[in-house]
């Protein structure tokens, strides 16, 4: 749970600076948005949440 809150608050940032410095549009962060919320109630939410833990452990045991 603490991992999945510490990427939501540095995607947001990355998506924050995005917005900020115009590389990325405001129709576009909507959208990158939406397909966030709605993979999470997909079927793939489950396996994306296995890598993102298996990425994590892979750096940690670095």
């Amino acid at each position: 749970m603490a991992i999945t809150v510490s990427l939501v608050v540095l995607f947001g940032l990355v998506l924050f600076f995005l917005l900020r410095s115009k590389t990325l549009g405001y129709g576009s962060a909507f959208v990158a948005m939406m397909f966030g919320f709605y993979l999470a109630s997909t079927g793939a939410s489950e396996p994306m949440n296995e890598l993102t833990t298996a990425v994590v452990n892979a750096i940690g045991d670095l």
